[in-house]
């Protein structure tokens, strides 16, 4: 399968911005173990202002576009340094690509984007693809990695998007408000009533919250792939998904009439 998956802020670092040494560990042995057993991988990581935040000890995100982005290009350089080195320990060679909205919106760009992107597969690469967050404005930002990811996925056609969070799915209400909230465990169909189930948004250090996710399932549905919400405290549910075992909220994709 070729199989794209975003890691959420809340997944690679602790509270305090800090990288989360035991679980990116596991997750990049988790991925490098199911490309060794054929499948392509593409992720989409996040993580990046937060590590910048986590090394420059500022205790929480800021709020201005200029803090943002100096601590964008501190955190992703230790970021892409993580992957390499843990990924070489398994043979495999990572590539890192950033990306604005303009590269996606304009025909000629996107082209580009898509080329480099099949072309790393064919290399047997693994693509690790962010926003470009040290340029990225207000005009020309995606805003979000779970759209970007959704975007990705559907440019490689892809069998399935992942998304992996600090929830295990999506919920029939709000599981940090109510005791009683029920895992909904498949989603046959994007509703008004599903979409009204986004309740605010992620960690403090990151920037997706449900609302997200759903608007990143609309975007992969259509494309015609299941995507999957799961908690990304335990990596090793990768392995369930890739056997098609039930894991988190599955999306179904749109079936043509």
């Amino acid at each position: 399968m070729r199989i794209v998956i975003k890691v959420g802020t809340s997944t690679l670092a602790h509270g305090t911005g800090r990288l989360n040494i035991r679980r990116i560990d596991k997750l990049c042995k988790v991925m490098s173990d199911l490309k060794n057993s054929g499948h392509e991988i593409i992720l989409v990581s996040s993580g990046a202002i937060a590590m910048g935040v986590g090394k420059l000890g500022l205790g929480i995100r800021p709020d201005d576009t200029a803090s943002k982005q100096a601590a964008a290009a501190i955190g992703q350089c230790e970021l892409m340094y993580t992957y390499d080195k843990l990924f070489a320990e398994y043979n495999h060679t990572v590539a890192q690509i950033l990306i604005t909205g303009l590269d996606i919106e304009a025909p000629e760009r996107r082209r580009n984007f898509e080329n480099t992107l099949f072309k790393l597969l064919e290399f047997g690469a693994l693509p690790i693809i962010n926003e470009n967050d040290t340029v990225s404005t207000d005009e020309i930002e995606i805003g979000d990695n779970d759209t970007l990811s959704a975007i990705v996925a559907s440019s490689v056609k892809a069998d399935v998007l992942i998304l992996l969070s600090d929830i295990d799915g999506l919920y029939d209400k709000n599981p940090r408000k109510y005791d009683d909230a029920k895992l909904i465990t498949t989603v046959e169909k994007i509703t008004p009533e599903i979409m009204a189930l986004a309740d605010g948004k992620g960690s403090n250090l990151g920037t997706g919250g449900m609302d997200t996710k759903l608007s990143a399932a609309q975007i992969a549905t259509k494309a015609g792939m299941d995507m999957i919400i799961a908690n990304g405290e335990n990596p090793e549910l990768l392995y369930d998904i890739a056997e098609g075992k039930q894991v988190g909220t599955r999306f179904l994709k749109e079936v043509e009439k």
